[in-house]
């Protein structure tokens, strides 16, 4: 009796604009990217709202209304709402009337989909409380029950943070080398814990649609919605929940139209549903209706990214290290300011984006790393990045120098 438990990644970021090391003290605005590049933030989520999200969601209400037992969840990032409240509130206007069906559970997470955990417990806790608040703002959204971290980065620590705050369940990749001869169509709970459950992603079955879909030297290609459905009725005795997450963009933009994604995601629930025994829940739902099987122990930190699922994609050179350090060794003094606008700044400089820019594994993760990179290199995205954060540095040491010699 598989439950489907779909749940989608909605997040761009702000980019950091070509920063030359001429504008550090002559040019505050890091993000706004005024050229004609088409990957400047605005036209990046015009080509992104169009392809995928406003078609997506049309599919996706529909569905909504058409299933009764059709549900999903979203995660949005705090960055992602804003760019829509300020540029785009048709796009936001859609999805508000997704989440207003009641059917639709929205997740956790943190506001700027930043790697706080690992460098600032404080910063993070901020964060994520944040987002709570913009969920609230803007879908009128109680406090989520469940959380994800920003690319699914998981680690026992995490865990025990969510289960102190509060969360009924936590996501992460349900890769081999953590489950062993287990299966990710279980609940879980990570070790140590005393209430929180686990929730692991089949990345099998959800690569399938996210990856391969269009892979037409893939064996099972071309992929039907009839055949998909016959993989989830299979593990009918061998599985209680599909854990299927995957990034929203894959519906148009990643995988694009012309492929028949959008057919695909249409039929999907009617085939599904064919088998009685199956259905739809959120991850809420998946938590409070089956028991927990076992114990994952994960001490290390698993991610949802490239071949090696770790962090390797955001901190696997020296590059990367070195602006992921200089950007939270400022902490103490930027909020010691007090300066509304250079904090947002330095949290936006927080996304994780920017350091996945700088990644050098340009082996078979090379073209995951450069969609919409807006960079000929991660060492143009590196010096980009530091000329910003030397700029954001020095304004915060004017800021305390001034403030320094009011009280005296």
């Amino acid at each position: 009796m598989p439950a489907v438990c779909l749940y989608f990644q909605v997040h761009q970021p702000k980019r950091i604009k070509k920063f030359r090391v001429f504008d550090i003290g002559q040019d505050d605005e890091y993000f706004n990217d005024r050229s004609e590049s088409n990957l400047n933030n605005k036209k990046v989520l015009a080509k992104v709202a169009s392809k995928a999200y406003l078609p997506t969601n049309e599919v996706i209400y529909k569905l909504l209304k058409k299933y009764p037992k059709f549900k999903v969840s979203y995660s949005f990032s705090g960055v992602l709402l804003e760019q829509l409240r300020d540029e785009f509130p048709g796009v936001l206007k859609s999805f508000k009337k997704i989440v207003n069906t009641g059917k639709v559970e929205l997740l956790s997470e943190t506001y700027y989909h930043s790697l706080a955990y690992f460098y600032s417990l404080g910063e993070f806790t901020s964060q994520v409380r944040k987002h709570a608040e913009i969920l609230k703002a803007v879908f009128d959204y109680k406090k989520p029950k469940v959380f994800r971290n920003t690319e699914l980065a998981y680690t026992n620590g995490l865990a025990m943070w969510a289960e102190k705050n509060g969360y009924l369940a936590i996501l992460a990749e349900g890769w081999d080398g953590i489950l062993g001869w287990r299966s990710p169509n279980f609940v879980y709970q990570p070790k140590g814990a005393k209430s929180i459950k686990l929730l692991l992603k089949n990345y099998k079955l959800s690569d399938d649609i996210a990856f391969r879909f269009s892979e037409k030297s893939w064996s099972e290609w071309p992929l039907t919605s009839e055949k998909f459905a016959s993989w989830v009725s299979a593990l009918n005795g061998n599985g209680e929940t599909v854990n299927l997450f995957m990034d929203y963009e894959t519906f148009g933009e990643h995988q694009w139209e012309d492929t028949g994604i959008l057919k695909f995601l249409e039929s999907i629930p009617a085939e599904i549903l064919k088998n009685k025994s199956n259905s739809f829940m959120t991850p809420s739902e998946v938590v409070k209706k089956f028991p927990v099987r076992d114990e994952i122990d994960v001490p290390g930190i698993v991610t949802w990214a490239d071949t090696e699922r770790d962090l390797s994609a955001w901190r696997g050179n020296s590059i990367q290290h070195s602006a992921l350090e200089f950007i939270y060794k400022m902490e103490e003094k930027i909020i010691k300011s007090g300066r509304h606008e250079l904090i947002e700044k330095w949290r936006l400089m927080q996304t994780s984006d920017h350091f996945y820019y700088m990644c050098t594994k340009w082996f078979s993760d090379g073209d995951v790393h450069k969609y919409f990179n807006p960079y000929e290199s991660p060492y143009d995205a590196y010096i980009s990045f530091m000329n910003a954060a030397s700029d954001l540095s020095l304004r915060v040491e004017k800021s305390l120098k001034s403030k320094n010699k009011i009280k005296k």
